[in-house]
């Protein structure tokens, strides 16, 4: 069996293992893959693993020999999903690996905006501390997360993790999640620290609003001109889920009135993105190369359950599918 990785470097820049998947067939690995070689590489394969290399309907129909199309993510869009149906290619992807990673990386970013640890080390390095006349100094208002109100708009296991770790700091949680009765009911969810809302309730009352929904037609550009309007003066935006959740035109005009105070954002509409964002040139943002996921430890949950994915596939028990 031939099995292609086509971009398999941000999984593993080589601080992992890629054995499990030798085991299993004829393994050929590139780091990434640039769209007019997917073709080319892909050939006779059988399995393709992809992570955000994108599989079109156009490239899996000339694909004769393909069964299987193993996500490296949690996130699929990247695979025309109802193209491999019709082909009759299943489709899997690698959910829940993040969670601590993400939501941990939520909280990092909120504490930056807090406290601009990494600006302040800069100043003391360069030479502030020394030359200051007091015993400290700050370039910044500090904000404290205490009774603050964080407004989470999904409320997957990201989202939950998110509210557990917000509520320790003493916030008050509130939520909006498209099936708010289905997660109430769920004893596997903790809803105990939260409070459902409507989306426009959450826009009125949200201190602080981190995203946490998938990208589809319906919630892409929610974060948009009208929505911001409903917002806070002043609010804090935090994404760390899909870049086209957010007008980056709308929200760029935000942080220049000061509507929006800060954004703190992990993920940008393209990725990487043109030298002429917005967004990145502002002094109101801290933008991360979409690295919340990336630990080592959730890098090996997610190498060890795409190994799952393809070996249940391979003996008749697949998991995961999306398809």
């Amino acid at each position: 069996m031939k099995i292609v990785v086509l971009d398999g470097y941000a999984l593993n820049p080589g601080d992992l293992s890629w054995e499990g998947i030798k085991e299993m067939g004829e393994v050929e690995i590139y780091e990434r893959t640039r769209r007019a070689k997917i073709l080319e590489r892909a050939e006779e394969a059988e399995v393709l693993l992809t992570n955000k290399t994108p599989l079109r309907r156009e490239t899996i129909e000339a694909l004769p020999e393909l069964k299987y199309i193993g996500v490296l993510a949690t996130g699929y869009n990247v695979v025309d999903v109802e193209a491999a149906a019709e082909n009759e290619v299943v489709v899997t992807n690698v959910p829940t690996y993040g969670t601590n990673a993400v939501a941990q990386f939520v909280m990092a970013l909120l504490l930056e905006v807090c406290h601009h640890v990494g600006e302040h080390n800069r100043a003391v390095k360069s030479g502030a501390w020394t030359e200051s006349d007091d015993f400290c100094f700050w370039n910044y208002p500090l904000i404290e997360l205490q009774d603050k109100t964080l407004g989470i708009i999904g409320f997957g296991s990201i989202g939950q993790r998110t509210a557990e770790l917000a509520s320790a700091f003493g916030m008050e949680v509130i939520v909006y999640d498209r099936s708010p009765d289905k997660k109430k009911s769920d004893p596997e969810v903790n809803t105990g620290a939260v409070k459902f809302v409507d989306l426009m309730d959450l826009y009125r009352r949200a201190d602080l609003i981190s995203l946490h929904c998938p990208q589809t037609a319906e919630t892409a550009g929610m974060i948009n001109k009208q929505s911001i309007a409903q917002m806070k003066e002043g609010v804090i935006i935090v994404n760390t889920a899909r870049g086209g959740l957010i007008v980056e035109a709308d929200l760029a005009a935000a942080l220049e009135t000061g509507k929006v105070k800060t954004a703190a954002l992990d993920v940008l509409s393209t990725e990487p993105p043109a030298a002429s964002n917005p967004l990145l040139n502002s002094d109101k943002t801290i933008v991360t190369p979409h690295i919340a996921w990336a630990s080592r430890e959730s890098r090996q949950r997610l190498m060890d359950t795409v190994k799952q994915n393809l070996h249940g596939f391979l003996k008749g028990n697949v998991i995961n599918q999306v398809n």
